[in-house]
């Protein structure tokens, strides 16, 4: 990282990870294009899990080359007397497989229901139990995290 002053610690990385709203996943294809996608995930300190289609171009990247990476930008407040931004972010760096063991595919919905249907939580398990077949759910396996900000002066 060029501006070492600016690099979060790797507590606040993983608390912007925790407390972010969405993310990118970013995957890169046999067409030699990068992707960026976002979604809505959960983290469990040391994985991502997102869910989505069992196809599509997301899953092709993903067959073809398993390396991802996944941006979250926190608040962020333009500082317009200086051109610039306050804000914070993170990235992290893993690789990505589908979740095929059943009980860890109803785990990481139901984390998923208690991060965006917090207030509709008593029906997430029976929901997610019922959707297995017809959902894909995905999981990043962190490899390296690192976050940045710039305050406000």
């Amino acid at each position: 990282m060029r501006r070492k002053e600016r690099q979060l610690s790797g507590e606040d990385a993983a608390r912007l990870l925790e407390n972010g709203e969405y993310g990118v996943l970013a995957t890169f294809g046999e067409d030699g294009w990068p992707y960026g996608v976002p979604v809505s995930y959960a983290y469990d300190g040391s994985r991502i899990y997102f869910h989505g289609a069992k196809s599509g171009h997301k899953l092709d990247n993903l067959r073809y080359c398993a390396r991802a990476s996944f941006t979250v930008v926190g608040d962020t407040h333009v500082l317009q007397e200086i051109y610039s931004t306050a804000y914070q972010s993170v990235i992290a760096f893993g690789t990505v497989q589908a979740v095929e063991d059943r009980r860890e595919k109803v785990e990481a919905l139901v984390k998923l229901a208690e991060k965006y249907c917090y207030d509709n939580i008593e029906r997430a398990r029976p929901y997610a139990e019922k959707s297995l077949e017809n959902v894909g759910v995905y999981r990043m396996d962190i490899l390296r995290l690192t976050g940045k900000r710039r305050l406000e002066r």
